[in-house]
């Protein structure tokens, strides 16, 4: 969608307008993921003839769109998730906007809305937070949560490639996703209905791909499971968990052991967690003990393996909780007992991975990963 006749996004072009009325902040224990959002917002209009126009960072408001913007009736719509941290030393970081930019482009380009220079939004994105940095927490486990967002606003009924689009970044400080600390959850195993399949577009970030998944898992919650554990196709694949990736980690008879996460293979949700962990694992895990692979299992290998005491551990990955343990899969009449630490809601290798990310994330162990804000 790029063109090197128009205006590319540019940073240096950028506007700000202050707001008049800041928020009252809200204590740590009192956040709540995605409730309350900080004083301003960037947002970068986008047209086809004339490319993208200079970048205004103002007041958090309402948006104002023509009932008939193709953004309501064809769902031209993407978003991204990531967080940003405070350090000990009071440094603001990223972690990973790069991926998470990267992945951005690449829904853009799927569904015919602009793409754009990734190092610029990344700058504008720090401008945004600089200017609101007193919304960050300094508490370990809290962080602000970023939501780059894309949609199509061109006016007017038909199904046809936008003409103008609007890229718009909100933040929102949040806490721990679990308030007590991890929670294990129960899945049901869901062959039922269908997150993702071939050709379609389960790997890109697109607000289209989350609505289907709702009432699935509203019927899981009528018999007491927090969320479906997905399965494709006649062998039954597992492949995501809810709306995060789905790692589970098995032991052979030989006493080694194996981390399984599903394979990108254009049904699965390249996330930024999940590549994250499978690069942790790789680099952390002994060799000689542990296998990591991307391939699909089975609910029945799963199934046939608990029964053998194969099965170590169970758990979901994703931005918003990093990882989420799972104690319990459902499928059919059968209850599969995924083991935790005694005494506790998680597994070992689960409860080490995160703290694995986190030191990262609030910058404890340096990475390039982790991008420091550079403060005025």
């Amino acid at each position: 969608m790029s063109s090197t006749s128009v205006a590319p996004l540019d940073a240096s072009k950028l506007v700000i307008h202050k707001t008049t009325q800041p928020k009252e902040k809200l204590p740590n224990e009192e956040l709540v993921f995605g409730r309350s959002f900080t004083d301003h917002m960037l947002t970068i209009q986008w047209n086809r003839k004339t490319g993208w126009a200079a970048p205004v960072i103002k007041p958090y408001g309402p948006l104002s769109l023509d009932p008939s913007a193709c953004v309501f009736h064809y769902a031209f719509e993407l978003f991204e998730g990531l967080k940003a941290y405070r350090d000990a030393k009071g440094q603001i970081r990223m972690f990973r906007p790069d991926k998470n930019m990267a992945r951005m482009n690449k829904s853009a380009s799927r569904i015919c809305l602009p793409t754009f220079d990734s190092e610029e939004l990344i700058t504008l994105i720090g401008e945004l937070l600089k200017l609101d940095r007193s919304f960050i927490p300094s508490e370990r486990g809290y962080s602000l949560y970023i939501r780059p967002t894309m949609i199509g606003t061109t006016a007017g009924l038909g199904v046809h490639t936008p003409d103008d689009a609007l890229l718009y970044v909100i933040c929102s400080p949040v806490g721990p996703y679990y308030s007590t600390g991890f929670k294990a959850v129960r899945l049901e195993a869901t062959d039922y209905a269908v997150r993702a399949w071939p050709g379609g577009v389960g790997d890109k970030k697109l607000g289209a791909n989350y609505a289907p998944s709702i009432k699935p898992q509203l019927e899981a919650a009528e018999r007491g499971y927090q969320q479906n554990l997905w399965l494709f196709g006649p062998e039954k694949h597992v492949t995501e968990v809810g709306t995060m990736n789905f790692f589970v980690a098995f032991k052979n008879a030989d006493g080694t052991k194996e981390l399984v996460t599903a394979p990108l293979d254009g049904m699965i949700l390249e996330g930024v967690t999940r590549d994250s962990i499978l690069a942790l694992a790789r680099e952390k895990l002994d060799k000689k003990e542990w296998t990591i692979s991307e391939r699909y299992c089975s609910i029945k290998e799963i199934s046939d393996r608990s029964k053998k005491d194969e099965v170590i551990e169970a758990f979901g990955s994703g931005t918003a909780a990093v990882v989420s343990p799972v104690k319990e899969i459902g499928y059919k009449d059968e209850h599969i007992k995924i083991p935790l630490l005694p005494g506790e809601e998680s597994g070992p290798l689960t409860k080490q991975i995160a703290n694995w990310i986190a030191e990262r994330q609030y910058g404890i162990v340096e990475s390039d990963w982790s991008r420091v804000i550079k403060e005025d």
